[in-house]
């Protein structure tokens, strides 16, 4: 094998799918900080909130500048620029002895590292070198094995913090998120030699084509409710179980089993999603979500209950994402998908913003999240009648089914 001709789809999907690990993996520890952080600094709840909030919304920001770059240049590009940026964050977050402190690192410069580390980034890559019959399954793959580091680092992270302190443990986060960068390396595609990425066509008309297509904008606010779930909940659910009288312990188990149970969650999803209508499968989980949540809510709670919580939410957690995504490359097209991916992922960090921010807001005001909880529940039953009509059918069949 020639040494250019070294980047094979497998390749490509496999690194990507270990850069999605680390990434999602140390960002799905952020919820174990709350605590230690703020009675160290005398902070409320809502100062680690508003910080992790403007993360998400600095994330889904410059998701589609990230995403674009990823588009013309190749996604290599875009990770290695994301890796520096996330790594810069954490260390500063570490020093971190003021609430503008904060908001800057963990905020602003994870934020912005995120937006090239993570799945819109990833997956186009991954859809441009893999035939279209096989995409919806290497998505699944590759947010299965990112699921694998949530699982991995959450126990690692809470022995760390233990051992040696939340400060030392974000220095050994940030010394992990190094090795995205040489990973990067088989991402280095070049999308305009790629017979996927279609014809190139000026920006403005592709964002007409997305923009005045109803599907675009249903897929875009049902990916809003995602969003504002899954921040809530991994941001919260710690502090939630300890207002129970639960231990820290049970908190951390129960993030661990939504990272473990979203493995076959997200391989599942993109399974099916080359089997069955996408947009049904979304409905399908955004219905079970409500479910899901009202029972958690209306029992007695205790550590098998959040136990519970953890491995049914954990199947239904970042299922989503293949499916979405898989939609978007289905409808428009794969040539631009990292940035219509990146735009549709915007409602879900301005969803993810509020579901972080809203739940330290409320529970300061009135020393409970039963409220956000039941917001949850609505925004639920909500994405899934936005879901259900959505169609896939291309727009440009020539260039979404290359």
């Amino acid at each position: 094998m020639k040494i250019e001709n070294w980047r094979t789809p497998a390749v490509i999907l496999w690194c990507g799918a270990l850069i999605l690990a680390v990434s999602l993996g140390i960002r799905h520890t952020f919820g174990l900080f709350l605590q230690p952080m703020s009675l160290d600094n005398g902070w409320g709840r809502e100062a680690f909130a508003f910080a992790i909030a403007l993360q998400n919304l600095v994330w889904g920001l410059a998701q589609p500048f990230a995403g674009r770059l990823a588009d013309r240049f190749g996604a290599g590009w875009a990770i290695l620029v994301g890796t520096l940026l996330y790594v810069a964050g954490l260390l500063l977050m570490a020093q971190s002895a003021s609430t503008f402190g904060l908001a800057l690192s963990a905020g602003v410069l994870i934020g912005l590292g995120l937006s090239g580390t993570t799945f819109p980034v990833v997956f186009g890559a991954v859809s441009r070198a893999v035939p279209p019959e096989q995409r919806s399954m290497a998505m699944g793959i590759a947010m299965a094995v990112g699921s694998l580091g949530q699982f991995v680092l959450l126990p690692g992270s809470q022995w760390l913090i233990g051992a040696f302190g939340w400060a030392a443990a974000l220095v050994v986060l940030g010394l992990l998120g190094v090795g995205m960068g040489p990973l990067s390396a088989a991402l280095f595609e070049r999308p305009s030699a790629n017979p996927a990425a279609g014809e190139a066509r000026p920006l403005r008309a592709i964002l007409a084509e997305a923009f005045t297509h109803r599907g675009f904008w249903l897929l875009s606010l049902g990916f809003f409710v995602c969003g504002f779930q899954v921040v809530f909940i991994a941001v919260h659910i710690p502090a939630f179980l300890m207002d129970r009288g639960l231990s820290p312990l049970v908190g951390t188990t129960v993030l661990a089993l939504i990272g473990l149970f979203n493995i076959f969650g997200s391989y599942l999803a993109g399974l099916g999603g080359g089997k069955f209508r996408k947009p049904m499968l979304l409905t399908g989980i955004y219905l079970t979500r409500a479910v899901v949540i009202t029972v958690f809510i209306l029992l007695p709670v205790t550590a098998w209950s959040a136990y519970a919580f953890g491995m049914v939410m954990g199947l239904l957690w970042l299922s989503t994402v293949p499916l979405t995504n898989g939609t978007v490359a289905t409808v428009f097209g794969v040539g631009n998908m990292s940035m219509l991916g990146g735009i549709v992922f915007l409602f879900h960090q301005i969803g993810a913003f509020l579901g972080g921010w809203l739940g330290g807001y409320l529970y300061d005001a009135t020393g409970s999240y039963r409220a956000v909880w039941i917001i949850a529940i609505g925004l639920s039953l909500a994405a899934a009648l936005l879901n259900w009509p959505i169609r896939e059918q291309a727009v440009r069949p020539a260039t979404a089914t290359a």
